[in-house]
């Protein structure tokens, strides 16, 4: 499979690719293998193609929580681009597809050779964080319906297809609550004809109305990848939001439009 899916590498110089693809080989990743393990030596970094990877939060009482996605637009393994050969979080494949992979020790060595490598990495690290910092607030701020509308967007990017293997019981430990709850959730999005789910299987049928489901936060991601991986300059979810006055903190919501007076 043609390594230039995965947008962070597609945006490196020609000879960098070349050596990334030399350097690395083609896998195909399974649902739940994990490719990071908590406190274990990182062994291999994983440029995805057309896989997901879940980074999963866990605890001793064996509960755990989605903390961020990765998929085309960037890589697994940037404990090993910050210098640590292990992470006290989990990743795992969470859609089955390729990736690229090359050894920790082959990495580190293409680290040391491409200076645009490096940089590319460091923009994208500001990326992921965006996206587990806005993570952590959609998770405390939005519904559930606008939580899970978001998380599907997110992966539908990723994969770069409109149908992809998800069973509600994965899709209930990503998002952090019962099965119940979203079941109920998928049913509504289905009876609104935004998805169809079938049995471990979601299709996207309405895209434009999964992003009118979604919560801003699905944008805030979205626009910091592009910019910082793709470098594409677009209009900010907060354009019309005053965030200061006088170097003071002030969030105020964009003001209603006035409606128009009637004689």
């Amino acid at each position: 499979m043609d390594i230039l899916r995965n947008r962070l590498i597609a945006h490196l110089d020609a000879d960098t690719q070349e050596q990334l693809a030399a350097a690395g080989e083609t896998v195909t990743l399974k649902k739940k293998f994990v490719v990071i393990d908590i406190d274990r030596p990182i062994e291999h970094v994983y440029f995805p193609l057309d896989s997901v990877i879940s980074v999963v939060a866990a605890t001793r009482a064996g509960v755990a929580i989605e903390t961020a996605t990765i998929g085309c637009e960037g890589m697994a393994g940037l404990p090993v681009f910050l210098g640590s050969d292990r992470t006290s979080s989990q990743a795992f494949c969470q859609v089955s597809g390729t990736a690229l992979r090359l050894t920790a020790d082959a990495f580190r060595d293409e680290l040391s050779r491409s200076e645009e490598l490096r940089a590319a990495l460091g923009t994208y690290t500001l990326a992921f964080l965006t996206q587990t910092s806005q993570a952590s607030a959609c998770n405390r701020l939005h519904t559930m319906r606008e939580r899970c509308a978001r998380w599907l967007l997110e992966t539908h990017d990723r994969v770069g297809r409109e149908t992809f293997d998800l069973t509600q019981e994965f899709l209930s430990e990503m998002l952090g609550v019962r099965r119940a709850t979203v079941s109920e959730v998928a049913s509504a999005l289905q009876r609104d004809g935004l998805i169809r789910y079938e049995y471990r299987r979601i299709t996207v049928l309405d895209r434009d109305g999964l992003e009118a489901a979604a919560c801003d936060c699905y944008r805030i991601i979205k626009h910091e990848y592009q910019r910082l991986i793709e470098g594409r300059v677009a209009q900010t979810v907060f354009a019309d939001v005053r965030t200061s006055v006088d170097t003071e903190t002030t969030l105020e919501p964009p003001a209603e439009p006035q409606s128009e007076a009637r004689g």
